[in-house]
């Protein structure tokens, strides 16, 4: 390591091969030394050093039961990373969520609180002290936060610091990350990327999606955004703002949206424009509220025809999007879980009639399995991301 904090060549490389048989563990499983040499193309001797290092840490567990011997296999290794997590923190309007996630892709603690009131955003502090219960259990069970990730419904700026523009939020130009690392005394670097595209790497990687390449993910919050794969990897645009498809100008052009403007998509569809179309309160996160009005969509005809008409916009953005990015899945998450049997059907019909492709190759829709803490998850595995790409200092 150089004094500027640069690694040098031969700490480079180290770091490199070292992310190399961690990835391998983690997508490819369990295997012995040999094997992991094939799959990696490494030296035999150097995957050796490298469990030796990563053992140390608790990182891999390597079966000392196994005989090994002429003719006998070798020892399987394991991924554990029991001792190493990433931090996932999401804020959106109406609550906070955080999931420490090991580098075996287990999650170690999940927690969500319900925050802001009476149409009041979250503040950064409400965010700072759920962080800390969270890193402080994580501490308390012996495990080490590596890295941390903040998902927002916003527009994040080029250092990966900064949130640009939540109009949702009523941030502007906020230092998140740097908030964040001061509450922990600097001892973890910090990010912060968009809420949709933290949740389309969950789908990816735990979700509904690990068997596709490209996919489509809409969030199902207070604002509408979406995460978009393309070949395995996030798809973010010349300024890293690809995937504000909520303020696309095809909503209903009098409906008002927290932007400011007027026809906006998440004006149409967002959580608080369904409320107002099924004529129900809010409750205290989106996926409780998504419940509540299921659960009157069974008896109330009215509330269903309401949600067939949030089904009916929906589809339309929808076959606007896939027109463009041809996805082989579309994801809805958030409150479009609960209301799936109600909008799904609206939303496919839509999709089938306005695709230009649709005879050709209709993209499935699929509902999110995570749940409301989907791009906290994300997050999670965003903030491991310089573990398994052998660029985070052991």
């Amino acid at each position: 390591m150089t004094s500027t904090g640069v690694p040098t060549g031969t700490e480079y490389v180290r770091r490199q091969n070292t992310g190399l048989v961690l990835r391998s563990l983690r997508s490819q499983g369990t295997a012995t030394r040999t094997e992991l040499a094939r799959r990696t193309g490494l030296a035999k001797a150097t995957v050796g050093t490298i469990i030796g290092e990563l053992e140390a840490v608790g990182a891999v567990n390597e079966d000392d039961s196994t005989p090994t011997g002429r003719g006998r296999p070798g020892r399987p290794i394991t991924l554990t990373g029991q001792s190493i997590v990433g931090l996932g923190l999401e804020v959106n309007v109406d609550y906070v969520a955080a999931v420490g996630l090991d580098l075996a892709g287990t999650v170690r603690v999940i927690k969500t609180r319900a925050v802001g009131a009476a149409g009041k955003p979250p503040s950064a502090r409400e965010l700072v002290e759920l962080a800390t219960d969270v890193g402080n259990a994580l501490a308390d069970n012996g495990h080490t936060v590596v890295g941390a990730t903040v998902a927002v419904p916003g527009l994040v700026a080029h250092d990966n610091r900064t949130v640009s523009w939540a109009p949702n939020l009523g941030w502007t130009g906020r230092e998140l990350a740097a908030e964040i690392e001061a509450a922990f005394d600097g001892s973890f670097p910090t990010t912060i990327d968009n809420d949709a595209n933290c949740a389309a790497l969950a789908e990816a990687a735990h979700g509904v999606t690990t068997d596709v390449q490209h996919s489509l993910y809409i969030t199902g919050t207070i604002g509408i955004g979406a995460g978009i794969v393309q070949g395995g990897n996030l798809l973010r645009g010349g300024a890293g703002f690809a995937g504000e498809v909520g303020h696309m100008p095809i909503g209903d052009p009098h409906a008002v949206c927290g932007c400011g403007r007027s026809g906006c998509w998440e004006a149409s569809i967002g959580l608080r424009a369904m409320l107002g179309a099924v004529g129900m309160a809010e409750r205290a996160t989106p996926l409780l509220t998504a419940a509540a009005v299921a659960a009157q969509a069974r008896t109330d005809a009215d509330v269903r025809a309401a949600l067939t008409g949030v089904g009916t916009a929906l589809g339309t953005g929808v076959a606007t999007l896939a027109a463009v990015l041809d996805p082989s899945v579309i994801v809805l998450g958030g409150y479009f879980v609960p209301l799936g049997e109600y909008i799904v059907p609206a939303a496919q019909d839509v999709l089938a009639a306005r695709l230009p492709s649709a005879g050709i190759h209709l993209p499935e829709i699929r509902l999110s399995t995570l749940g409301i803490h989907a791009a906290a998850l994300g997050a999670a595995e965003h903030a491991l991301a310089d573990v398994f790409a052998g660029s985070l200092p052991r």
